[in-house]
């Protein structure tokens, strides 16, 4: 794939992809946006959240309940305590952005899905950088069905476990998994990440560990910082390959998404929980056709 490095006056552009693909971008301005707000998670890996004498979720988590159904309209709030150290977070990054509000819109033309994140850069912390190639990394997760256990509960916290890297006592060969995950069976999540400074978009999945790489669907991202306002565009095919999650006009897929902020790695990042998106029918967030 051809990848350009646009830069003007108006801030730092970085467009993965053909001009053609960015060319079809909707018009943004009609298309409604969800405001979600990502947070710092902690050490919160899915048995944490499962295990009823620390949280106190789990009991709703296994009559059916959501994530988001208890936790949409106070994720600041939780970011703040995980920031400070109050609350399972044993080494927080003192200045570090507790939480970001997230402005989330999806479209489509019948061939490509485009999903749009916009926010405000927060003030940087100061703290030594994890990952000094990339001040901000921004990911999206898809699953499709439900085949993953909690995906349709718990967004992205099905790949996190207690003994994957970054997590206190854990080895830093252990990836991000899915429990029981088996591309052959569907059991995955599809995976999109842009890396700022990089220059790179990556375009893989999270089965029996996390690939970053193989994926087709992926056609183009791009990445603008302006004003202090990050806009980042990615652009990929309803149909894909191995690793790849089909999409559907009038089918709902479970969605969750990550920034890396402030040179983040690892755990430090801040996470959405989990939300629908549907393609042409109702969900938390909605692709119409243009």
């Amino acid at each position: 794939m051809k990848r350009t490095i646009i830069a003007g006056a108006a801030g730092a552009v970085l467009a993965f992809g053909s001009a053609a693909v960015m060319a079809a971008a909707p018009d943004w301005s009609k298309v409604p946006a969800k405001d979600v707000t990502v947070f710092q998670p902690g050490v919160s890996p899915v048995e944490w959240i499962m295990k009823g004498t620390e949280h106190g979720g789990a009991r709703g988590l296994k009559k059916g309940e959501t994530c988001a159904d208890c936790h949409h309209s106070e994720t600041a709030d939780m970011g703040k305590k995980m920031a400070s150290g109050q609350k399972i977070e044993p080494t927080p990054v003192a200045g570090k952005a507790a939480s970001i509000p997230v402005k989330v819109q999806a479209a489509h033309d019948g061939e490509n899905l485009y999903v749009r994140f916009t926010w405000a850069q927060p003030k940087a912390s100061g703290a030594p950088k994890m990952d000094d190639k990339n001040p901000v990394k921004i990911a999206f997760m898809l699953e499709s069905g439900g085949k993953v256990e909690m995906a349709d509960q718990a967004g992205c916290w099905a790949t996190c476990h207690g003994d994957s890297r970054t997590m206190p006592g854990a080895a830093e060969t252990k990836l991000k998994y899915v429990k029981g995950g088996s591309l052959a069976e569907g059991k995955f999540y599809d995976l999109h990440q842009w890396r700022s400074g990089e220059k790179k978009a990556f375009d893989g999945y999270v089965a029996d560990k996390r690939v970053m790489e193989g994926g087709k669907a992926l056609t183009g991202a791009e990445g603008k910082l302006d004003g202090g306002n990050w806009t980042v565009v990615f652009t990929r095919k309803f149909a894909g390959s191995e690793g790849d999650v089909k999409l559907e006009a009038g089918k709902v897929y479970n969605f969750g998404f990550a920034i890396h902020d402030d040179n983040a790695a690892g755990r430090f990042h801040q996470v959405s929980l989990g939300y629908k998106l549907g393609i042409d029918t109702k969900a938390d967030i909605v692709a119409t056709k243009q």
